[in-house]
């Protein structure tokens, strides 16, 4: 089959998210792994890929080894038929910025340079081109002054009576060409929005006692064109009287599409600042809520003022919304302005966000401030300047940096504030194609600043056709006449193979298949591929590239690491990881290098751990960090943290000497404190001595990996011994232990006699005489008595004897 010249827009897309993931892949050669088989397919690949279309370059088997970096074709021996493209810009106009408006002939005031650019962009190949912006002075400036005319407004009316003099006096004082216009509105003149009952047709403030007369409802009615006759914007609003409606909220939004879209009616001037004044003290309506009135319509963007200027679609057509705002404002270039009481200022100030080049200030309650307010807006829209962009391609990615007045670069910001009139700011726009759309295909999209006429128009053509695909040849002699030769490749016909288109399918099919063979009984071409005219046609595979002379090879079988082929680090070549210098491993994933491993003090994981793959593994308990720089229970912390105090506390030290403290205490946050709490059980006690005194601190490690260092302000200090007290001590001492020692004594004593007399009492009761006798002396007389009985005259006789 033979290979298309032209890729389809999704195929294209597909292939430029290949190129981005295989991008990020540091090391493989992105080029050669895209497996580009065209020309068109390799420019696709990355905006550094290069074709070769030289006839006779490298090997007849490979196709992709043409799609390479430039160098390496060179090297190759491709020089001078290379195919690398780059994306251009071309400045078709470039007027310089004007410096005055109102000196000149308006349509001569340029404020955006330059004005007409084309871009002819390479897919991946970004390219940029520089905008300059200027609020020119003396511009002139159209006011629209849009009025709220309900019943709540009514004293507001009686204080813009003689405005419009006295706004012209203080808009010329910043412009010399100022235009006046007004109008009004109310609300939809339909329930249950309005008094729509026959009693209220034409005095809906029938029953009302405040106010009994009134005109009656309408949405939006233009009353004045815009004029620099300023006493005509006074007689109409004498003329005009509030209305009433039923509901709180206003129907202001449909005076504000408008008087946006109605440019001929309202007058705007193509040449001049826009400014649209809306005076308002309630919420508005916004779309849907039409429907309460049955309104299902959604409102069609366009001007629909009649020949009295009504809005004659107010009972037909839904509330606008706000994106249909934002668009007609822009379109138009119109700064809109509310001008609302404080109670609703929040409200509209959430408005500005989805309405650009919006502003909003704060509206006193019987607008006496009217006028300062108008001013302050307009200097606050002049003071800034926002890029816009309109019509922006989908297969265009554009990013903004900007350069406002102060010279700082603002990466991502397409806006500059604080400007004064006639200030120059400028944006850098990169622009870059994302894919290839159809063939031939061109866009158009246009940047223009927020509210200004001028505009910068891009228009973007895509450089995606080499151009040696224009010199085909069909039926060249080169591809055997049995095909076409495009860009050093033949495409050959149906039925035909080969580099040269020599052979034909089938053709002596099975005489040479065991030279297709790595070894006798192997698959054909290692089962990858088919055998044809005597050499192996590797298949084509979504995972990588399949290669070498019997199809045993490719480029994606390899280790991988965290899915990353090789880890990023290394080439995958026939089934093993091919590592750049500094890694190793089988997937590539350990690096040599031990710059990483190195503390700040230059010793190697703070000597507490080894460098294993490029980082640290700490072997000291306790030890932590990317340096194991971390370990608040090693032995010497405390002196590594002590090094750290002297120098950036008093400047002292080692550190000091050699100028490293920086270096070496980036992590350590030091705290001085008149007392110190010692009783964090997450924190390290440090004490070191200081001039015959003791430094105390404290150091504990924080979760975001740093320091934290809590230092006594002061060292503590001993005094010195005083002789007499020690003396009196000592002699205190002795005689405090001779009278404990006389009274331990004097308690043994008691004891012991107490104990003697009691035994001594206990040995008297015991005796058998009495008290007073003495047991030595004896009686010269003893007496003793003795038991008989005899018989004496017949008398018994029981006694003694005398």
């Amino acid at each position: 089959m033979p290979r298309g010249r032209g890729l389809s827009s999704p195929s294209a897309a597909r292939l430029f998210v290949l190129s981005a993931l295989l991008h990020h892949l540091r090391g493989l050669n992105i080029c050669t792994s895209g497996s580009a088989t065209s020309c068109e397919e390799c420019l696709l690949i990355h905006p550094k890929c290069a074709w070769c279309s030289k006839e006779e370059f490298g090997s007849t088997k490979f196709i992709t080894s043409r799609c390479d970096f430039v160098e390496n074709l060179i090297t190759n021996g491709c020089a001078g038929e290379l195919e690398t493209p780059k994306s251009s810009i071309n400045i078709m106009e470039n007027l310089p910025l004007s410096s005055k408006g109102s000196s000149l002939t308006l349509s001569d005031v340029t404020q955006i340079m330059p004005q007409k650019i084309s871009l002819n962009l390479r897919p991946g190949d970004k390219t940029s081109f520089r905008v300059q912006v200027r609020q020119v002075e003396d511009y002139p400036v159209d006011l629209y002054y849009l009025m709220d005319l309900s019943l709540s407004m009514k004293d507001d009316l009686d204080n813009i009576r003689n405005l419009g003099t006295k706004l012209a006096e203080e808009m010329r004082k910043l412009t010399s060409n100022f235009r006046l216009g007004f109008g009004s509105f109310v609300d939809k003149n339909i329930s249950p929005f309005s008094y729509t009952a026959p009693r209220y047709q034409n005095n809906p403030c029938i029953g009302y006692k405040l106010f009994p007369h009134c005109v009656p409802s309408f949405g939006f009615r233009h009353l004045l064109s815009l004029t620099d006759k300023v006493d005509r914007f006074n007689e109409e609003v004498q003329k005009q009287k509030v209305s009433r409606n039923r509901d709180a909220p206003e129907g202001g939004f449909d005076a504000i599409l408008q008087a946006a879209v109605c440019k001929e009616k309202i007058g705007w001037r193509k040449e001049a600042s826009h400014l649209l004044v809306f005076t308002t003290d309630d919420v508005p309506h916004v779309a849907l809520d039409g429907k309460l009135g049955g309104l299902v319509q959604p409102h069609d963007g366009q001007c629909h003022l009649n020949e009295a200027n009504e809005y004659s679609a107010s009972n037909q057509l839904d509330y606008p919304s706000l994106a249909l705002l934002g668009e007609k404002l822009d379109e138009n270039n119109i700064h809109l302005i509310f001008a609302v009481t404080k109670a609703h200022y929040i409200l509209y100030k959430n408005f500005t966000a989805l309405i650009p080049g919006t502003t909003v200030e704060i509206l006193h309650q019987d607008s006496n401030n009217i006028i300062q307010l108008i001013v302050k807006a307009y200097n606050s829209i002049r003071s800034k300047v926002e890029l816009t962009v309109w019509d922006s391609p989908e297969d265009v990615s554009l990013t903004f940096t900007a350069t406002c007045q102060d010279g700082f670069l603002y990466p991502g910001l397409r806006k500059c504030a604080d400007l004064q009139i006639g200030d120059t700011v400028s944006f850098e726009v990169s622009v870059e194609a994302r894919s290839c759309p159809a063939e031939n295909t061109s866009h158009t999209f246009t940047i223009k600043p927020a509210g200004f006429r001028d505009t910068l128009e891009v228009e973007v053509a895509y450089n995606c056709t080499c151009g040696c695909t224009k010199r085909m040849e069909r039926n060249s002699s080169k591809c055997s006449g049995n095909g076409t030769y495009t860009c050093g490749l033949c495409e050959c016909n149906s039925g035909y193979l080969g580099s040269k288109c020599e052979c034909e399918e089938g053709e002596n099919g099975n005489m040479y298949q065991n030279m297709c063979r790595e070894a006798e009984g192997k698959p054909v071409c290692s089962g990858r591929g088919e055998c044809s005219c005597n050499q192996c046609v590797c298949y084509k595979s979504e995972f990588g590239r399949i290669y070498g002379l019997f199809c045993e090879c490719n480029d994606f079988s390899c280790a991988r690491y965290k899915g990353v082929l090789c880890s990023g680090h290394g080439e995958c070549h026939c089934g093993e990881c091919k590592c750049h210098a500094g890694y190793i491993g089988d997937n590539c994933n350990c690096s040599t290098e031990t710059n990483r491993c190195v503390s700040n003090a230059s010793q190697m994981c703070s000597g507490r751990g080894n460098c294993v793959c490029g980082k640290c593994q700490c072997t000291e308990p306790g030890a932590f960090g990317e340096t194991c720089e971390k370990c608040p229970t090693c032995p010497n912390v405390c002196s590594t943290k002590r090094d750290c105090i002297e120098c950036m506390l008093h400047n002292s030290g080692g550190l000091a000497d050699n100028q490293t403290c920086p270096k070496h205490c980036k992590d350590e946050i030091i705290t001085r404190v008149d007392v110190l709490k010692t009783d964090d059980q997450h924190s390290v006690l440090c004490v070191y001595p200081v001039n015959n005194c003791v430094m105390k601190f404290t150091y504990s490690e924080l979760p975001n990996g740093k320091s934290n260092l809590t230092v006594l302000k002061e060292p503590e200090c001993g005094s010195a011994p005083n002789a007499l007290t020690i003396l009196l001590a000592v002699v205190g001492s002795i005689l405090l232990i001779g009278i404990v020692l006389l009274v331990v004594w004097k308690l043994l004593v008691t004891i012991h006699d107490r104990r003697e007399f009691a035994r001594f009492q206990s040995e008297r009761s015991r005796a058998r005489y009495e008290m007073a006798s003495n047991p030595l002396y004896r009686k010269p007389i003893s007496t003793h008595s003795l038991d008989f009985t005899f018989n004496k005259l017949s008398k018994s006789y029981n006694g003694t004897i005398d």
